[in-house]
């Protein structure tokens, strides 16, 4: 059953029927070439088809480390950066409660490493350490990533002297490349534990491999209904040729419509503090695939009603050079009630016995209802609650969607040449040898 829905109620006056009518045919030719394998980029489609495709002997291998693991660690700390990490934790933080340190159950709390280079973050990180037993999962392709790679040395070196470098090994998973890199010597003479990142999927295509995976079960999530819920997405998007039964092919049509239009920026809006790390990892799929040759939508985002009292006024009244993506979510998990208030000084006892989900829904189509006057264009996705089978649809439906938008829009959506750039620099500045010049 189709989880993830698309709405277009608010862009009449944006989009048209007959603009929809007439890109549909392009949204489709950029589908088949993605599933074709025949565009720009073409060797690192292998998400494409992970879902249904992926080992189960990988799946069971994760599930006995997490049984092995789980109890001798309070603490599991995964390194990596940009996509070695930011999808694990957007399902993590969407699925764990805003108090999860102080509510842990049977399972080690994830914390994340090697996404920094701040000192005073590695000072407090090292004293959490100490005080508390932990596991590592190291994640990295090369092992020679600047970021990771310091974390990872300065955890290793704390670990092996915490434990001894015997027992340590047993704490360290390392999760890289299959034949080659320094990550991949290192756990072959340490003994680590293994799981590869496939050569065909891209870091941010890879939440759907142990790279995401492992770290998701650890913290006792259903990784079988994550998968299955990608799968099913899968289905619908490889198999509907309509834009109105294919959401990912609508939300790309729609995107590629409006930057023709001179609408620049997309802002992903969401008015549920668990989903802010969904919108990190989305603004790396979307900014490192399309932001190249001149050409791309910015990936901006907000937490509503929260950004309503700082970033509200620009998008209602700013610089008409956005459009807004609102994730909203139908259900929550619980139910608080306004209580009532015999002095009303506060005044807003006319919300008594109403729950908070149907303010805060009421609170969002105020919002849309605002900015479409204002001259924003909103779409709305949908999703009935936050679970892994939704997460994991909603991951697959971004994910193919972003792949059709990037052929639509031109580009090699499956490269990122620039990120090159600052870590050459960053290399000279600081005598990297055969960075001289």
């Amino acid at each position: 059953m189709q989880s993830v829905c698309l709405y277009k109620e608010h862009l009449q006056q944006f989009v048209s029927d007959d603009e929809l009518a007439n890109i549909s045919g392009e949204a489709l030719k950029a589908k088949e070439t993605l599933i074709s394998g025949t565009g720009k980029g073409n060797d690192f489609l292998g998400w494409v088809d992970l879902p249904k495709e992926i080992s189960p002997s990988i799946i069971s291998n994760i599930k006995n480390d997490v049984a092995n693991l789980s109890p001798k660690a309070r603490l599991f700390v995964v390194i990596g950066i940009g996509g070695s990490y930011l999808g694990a934790r957007a399902v993590i933080e969407a699925l764990q409660s805003e108090f999860a340190p102080m509510t842990q159950g049977d399972h080690p709390f994830i914390i994340y490493a090697g996404h920094t280079l701040s000192e005073d973050y590695y000072f407090q990180l090292l004293q959490l350490l100490e005080s508390h037993d932990y596991a590592v999962a190291v994640i990295s392709k090369s092992g020679t990533t600047t970021e990771p790679a310091v974390a990872f040395r300065i955890i290793k070196a704390h670990l092996e002297m915490k434990y001894g470098k015997a027992n340590a090994a047993e704490r360290i998973i390392a999760i890289t490349d299959a034949h080659r890199g320094a990550l991949h010597s290192i756990a072959q003479q340490e003994g680590y534990r293994t799981y590869v990142i496939p050569d065909n999927v891209g870091g941010r295509f890879s939440v759907l491999t142990p790279v995401g995976l492992l770290p998701i079960a650890m913290a006792g999530y259903d990784i079988d209904k994550l998968l299955r819920g990608a799968c099913d997405m899968r289905d619908i998007c490889i198999n509907n040729t309509s834009l109105d039964e294919n959401p990912a092919l609508m939300y790309a049509a729609i995107r590629n419509i409006l930057y023709r239009k001179g609408r620049k920026v997309e802002i992903l809006e969401n008015f549920v503090p668990n989903l802010k790390y969904i919108s990190e990892w989305w603004k790396q799929l979307y900014g490192e695939s399309e932001g190249k040759e001149g050409k791309g939508i910015l990936p901006h985002s907000l937490s509503f009603t929260t950004d309503l009292h700082s970033m509200g006024q620009y998008v209602q009244e700013g610089e008409r050079l956005m459009f807004e993506t609102v994730l909203s979510v139908a259900r929550p998990k619980k139910r608080v009630l306004i209580p009532t208030d015999a002095q009303n000084l506060d005044g807003i006892n006319y919300l008594v016995g109403k729950s908070l989900t149907e303010i805060n829904h009421n609170a969002e189509l105020g919002t849309i209802l605002a900015h479409v006057e204002g001259g924003v264009p909103v779409l709305r996705i949908e999703v009935p609650s936050i679970d892994e089978y939704v997460l994991g649809q909603l991951i697959y439906f971004f994910e193919f969607a972003c792949g059709v938008s990037g052929y639509m829009l031109g580009v090699n959506p499956f490269d990122q040449p620039g990120v090159e750039a600052y870590k050459k620099n960053m290399f000279r500045l600081l005598g990297k040898p055969g960075y001289e010049q």
